[in-house]
């Protein structure tokens, strides 16, 4: 069913043309009976000479009317449709009214300084914020995003960005020194001496392995083949066996228990020794490098990749169209998250918008000569009778008034003049 509300901007005009029709009326009705007064004073002017004025503001009246009248429509139309030179002004100047109205536009309005301190008005950061921190909005953008997800990542196979990454990551990689950087990371591990917590740990796995049963007995029978077969019959291994299982217990049980045993400063020096050779020893160097070279070089390696890549993405893409999507939770999450920290961090907020500043008013000093042309090609492009009536409209109303004060202001001077005439005359 078709609405049969009347729109607004139809009622507005509705009203103006009404408006406009009521004040041309009146104006030419004020026109007429100054005709008809300037005809009756100057009839009776001969029986009651005081008229004379009345004549004198009348006729001079009339004239201030009938030039204003021809002023004003000579803007929109010729009058009386007479081929007066110098009429319908605005008609016949269209296109240059477009030209210096788009100009116009450019020079005052969109200049450099009007809009960056009309932009610097502008709180765009907060915006953004308000916008991210609405959960729906959230949510919404997250869904967005999500649906991407597929075909971004059919793009980067398609596009050869992920083969192009590979091999850049790989140069980078190539360009690392191995050793030094193996040198930094553990002279960063051995801080505190937190190393001695590996000789610590070395120091249980023995003493496990020495009160293993099956152990101690693979070390007697190694220790039975190698003695004498005299020795034997008095069960020396079985002696020795406990001698040096008591003498590497007790060992183990003192270094645990003194952290400036000599056994643990010989493991300090060991490895403050190997540190230093990572660093400086050009052999270690050689070694890393070649260690790198090949762990880069083998093929398991990029299969490994590459099957890491296919399960990402695989996973990647059910979990971006499933009902209970963790990434569009994540995304939302982190949406809203973004917005309250933006909301709280002035000094973001501050960048943000100056960035917005710069960004925007340099699009605008870009395209401000195409909005120039736009401007002036659209109302170039204006029905004639359409523009006419469109300014008429908007204006007409008011430029009816000049025809009042023409009116008046001539009346005004008509009885001056005539006054001065008669006082002249009177002399």
């Amino acid at each position: 069913m078709r609405s049969t509300e009347t729109p607004p901007g139809f009622r507005n005009d509705v009203e103006k043309l009404q408006a406009l029709r009521r004040t041309k009326f009146i104006a030419t009705g004020a026109l007429c009976l100054c005709v008809a007064v300037f005809l009756v004073a100057k009839t009776l002017e001969s029986r009651w000479p005081a008229l004379g004025f009345v004549a004198a503001f009348a006729e001079a009246a009339t004239i201030g009317g009938l030039a204003d009248w021809y002023a004003v429509v000579a803007l929109f139309k010729r009058p009386l449709g007479l081929p007066i030179p110098h009429t319908a002004i605005i008609p016949a100047n269209q296109n240059r009214i477009a030209e210096n109205l788009g100009r116009f536009i450019e020079v005052n309005f969109l200049a450099a300084d009007p809009v960056r301190k009309k932009l610097n008005e502008v709180d765009f950061s907060a915006l953004v914020a308000d916008w991210l921190a609405d959960p729906e909005r959230a949510e919404g953008l997250s869904r967005f995003v999500a649906r991407l997800v597929p075909q971004t990542l059919a793009a980067i196979d398609q596009s050869g960005l992920r083969t192009f990454v590979a091999e850049r990551l790989t140069e980078q990689v190539q360009k690392v020194q191995v050793a030094p950087l193996a040198a930094e990371l553990l002279s960063a591990f051995t801080d505190d001496r937190r190393h001695q917590k590996l000789l610590d740990e070395f120091t249980r796995v023995i003493g496990g392995f020495l009160s293993d049963e099956e152990a101690l007995e693979a070390m007697r029978d190694r220790i039975r083949s190698e003695l004498p077969s005299l020795f034997n019959l008095f069960r020396a291994d079985a002696y020795l066996l406990k001698k040096i299982v008591a003498s590497a217990a007790a060992l183990l049980e003192e270094v645990r228990a003194d952290q400036d045993h000599p056994v643990r400063q010989e493991f300090d020096r060991f490895v403050q020794k190997f540190i230093e050779d990572l660093r400086q020893s050009k052999a270690y160097a050689r070694r890393a490098e070649k260690v790198k070279r090949d762990f880069l070089a083998r093929t398991e390696l990029k299969s490994m990749a590459q099957d890491m890549w296919q399960s990402l993405r695989l996973l990647i893409a059910q979990d971006a169209v499933a009902p209970d999507s963790k990434i569009r939770a994540h995304l939302a999450g982190m949406f809203v998250e973004v917005g309250r920290q933006l909301a709280s961090d002035e000094k973001i907020r501050a960048d943000m918008n100056q960035g917005f500043v710069v960004a925007l008013s340099s699009f605008v000093e870009s395209q401000k000569s195409g909005v120039s042309d736009f401007i002036a090609e659209q109302v170039k492009g204006w029905d004639l009778a359409q523009l006419t009536r469109l300014i008429e409209l908007n204006i007409g109303r008011d430029l009816q008034y000049i025809r009042f004060n023409g009116m008046l202001i001539g009346g005004i001077a008509g009885l001056v003049l005539h006054t001065v005439e008669r006082t002249l005359l009177a002399n």
